[in-house]
C-alpha cells in the first residue's frame, strides 16, 4: 500500500542530550537552505538572494551550538532550524504584535535587511505559517515539555549572531553592539542565569544586556505563565568568530562554543 506524501518537509531537528539535562540550546536562524517553490515567490535574482542571505544568516551558530553540546558536562538537548529565516521566521509573533511588522519582517518576511523588497508586500504569510511555522513552534512547545516532565524545569537558550554594524532594517540598532549580548526577559530570565551568562562569557570580551536586541524565545504555551521556563537570548558579534558578511568560521568560534559549554554546565 502506497503510502501517503506528509504535507511539508519538517524544517526543524530536535537532538536529543541528557535525559536529566533542562537545557535546550535553539538554533533558529543559522541555515540558508529555501525549498524550490518557497523561492519562486521571492523577487531578488540568485545573486541578491546570497547577498541577503549573507546579511540575515546567523552564520555558523549551529556549529558553535554541536561544539558546546560535545563540550558541555552534560549533553544540553538541542533544537535546529534546517531552513533559512526567509522562509519563515519562528521566533516572530504570528500577527499584529510582532513590532518587525513595520519593516516588513513578521513571520513571513516582504522586505530585506537593507529595506528592499524581498516578497511582494501583499503577500499572503498564511500559506508558509501553516506549512512550517506553526508545526515548528508546536514542535518546540513539546521539546519544552519534554524537559518539564523530565526535569521539573526546561531553559531555553537562544543561539544567534549579529554583525559588527548595524543593518538598516534594525529598529534599535543604535546602543552597544558588544561581542556578546544576551537578550533577556523581566519574567522568564532568572538573575542567577543572567549572572551565569556573564560569568562564563566573560572571557570573549565585553558581555552587555538587552543591546542591540532584547528579549528571549519562549513557546507561546509557557509565555508569561510557566516561570519554571527560564530563557536568555546569547547573541554573538560575528566579527568575534567569523569573516563578514557569510566568510569562513574562525578560531574564535572554539573560544565561544567553549563559554557556551560553561553557560550549560552552570545552569
Amino acid at each position: 500500500m502506497e503510502q501517503p506524501v506528509p504535507p511539508y518537509t519538517p524544517s526543524f531537528e530536535l537532538l536529543p542530550g541528557a535525559a536529566e539535562s533542562p537545557v535546550l540550546l535553539h538554533v533558529p536562524h543559522s541555515s540558508r537552505a529555501i525549498p524550490d517553490d518557497v523561492r519562486e515567490d521571492i523577487v531578488l535574482d540568485d545573486a541578491a538572494l546570497e547577498r541577503e542571505l549573507d546579511h540575515i544568516t546567523d552564520a555558523h551558530t549551529a556549529r558553535i551550538a554541536e561544539r558546546a553540546a560535545a563540550l558541555a558536562g552534560t549533553t544540553p538537548w538541542r533544537f535546529v532550524n534546517r531552513l533559512s529565516r526567509l522562509v519563515v521566521d519562528p521566533e516572530r509573533f504570528p500577527d499584529e504584535r510582532e513590532e518587525m511588522l513595520a519593516v516588513g519582517m513578521g513571520a513571513v518576511y516582504t522586505g530585506t535587511t537593507h529595506r528592499g523588497v524581498l516578497r511582494a508586500a501583499d503577500t499572503d504569510p498564511e500559506p508558509l505559517v501553516e506549512r512550517y511555522f506553526r508545526p515548528y513552534a508546536r514542535a518546540m512547545t513539546e521539546a519544552v515539555a519534554g524537559r518539564l516532565a523530565a526535569t521539573g524545569r526546561a531553559i531555553v537558550i537562544d543561539v544567534h549572531s549579529y554583525p559588527r554594524e548595524a543593518l538598516p532594517y534594525e529598529l534599535h540598532g543604535a546602543g552597544p553592539r558588544p561581542p556578546v549580548c544576551l537578550g533577556t526577559d523581566a519574567f522568564h530570565t532568572p538573575s542567577r542565569l543572567r549572572e551565569a551568562a556573564l560569568k562564563a562569557f566573560a572571557e570573549c570580551g565585553e558581555t552587555g544586556l538587552d543591546s542591540p536586541f532584547s528579549g528571549t524565545y519562549v513557546p507561546l504555551e509557557y509565555y508569561g505563565r510557566e516561570a519554571r521556563v527560564s530563557a536568555l537570548m546569547v547573541e554573538i558579534r560575528r566579527d568575534t568568530y567569523m569573516t563578514e558578511p557569510g566568510g569562513p568560521a574562525g578560531p574564535g568560534l572554539e573560544d565561544l562554543a567553549g563559554a557556551l559549554a560553561a553557560l550549560v554546565d552552570a545552569v
